[in-house]
């Protein structure tokens, strides 16, 4: 303690009385000089944060010298628009957008960038609407029918051929076997309606 009373205070540089005092990070500091170097908040031992001989609240500690970007900065949930000028941070300008131009996207980017095409329409296949039939990807409405008669399918009722779908019962007529015993000869139960 040198002579003439007390510490010198690490803000203004007098004499800190004991009654006084509040130390931090080795050095002395009158009550009332105890305050951010910044916004001059009222700091105590749970609130302060040291940066070189400098003390802050650690908002503006954490705005100065933590990490920059998305979700950093003042807590979960909260905006701000204070970009950080007052603390002499200057704003990086993005660079301009180009968008790329892979011609093989990863597996990732095809099952949501709809990269699936329905074999019916042509058009991308997302999730909400994407059935699985004939190894590929189909639209449930409007895409997913038998190519004969337009009966909706299920992946329990139909059969493919070449690419397209058809209900059980047109691809028996069409490509089923012909002959006597198999539908289409003498002796054969028909439906006629």
């Amino acid at each position: 303690m040198p002579l003439g009373g007390g510490n010198k205070c690490g803000r203004c540089s007098k004499t800190v009385y004991f009654a006084e005092e509040v130390l931090c990070d080795g050095r002395s500091f009158h009550r009332s000089c105890f305050l951010c170097m910044v916004c001059g908040k009222n700091l105590d031992s749970t609130t302060v944060a040291v940066h070189m001989d400098e003390v802050y609240c650690k908002a503006c500690y954490g705005k100065k010298y933590g990490p920059k970007g998305y979700g950093y900065g003042q807590g979960a949930g909260t905006l701000s628009m204070d970009k950080g000028e007052s603390l002499g941070i200057k704003p990086e300008e993005p660079g301009p957008h180009r968008p790329t131009t892979n011609p093989n996207p990863s597996k990732l980017a095809q099952k949501f960038g709809g990269s699936d095409k329905c074999p019916r329409c042509g058009k991308s296949v997302y999730a909400a609407e994407k059935v699985m039939g004939a190894g590929s990807a189909w639209h449930k409405s409007g895409c997913f029918t038998c190519a004969t008669c337009g009966k909706s399918l299920e992946s329990t009722t139909l059969a493919d051929k070449e690419g397209e779908i058809y209900c059980k019962a047109c691809y028996g007529k069409n490509f089923g076997p012909k002959g006597f015993g198999y539908g289409l000869g003498a002796g054969a139960l028909a439906h006629t309606q």
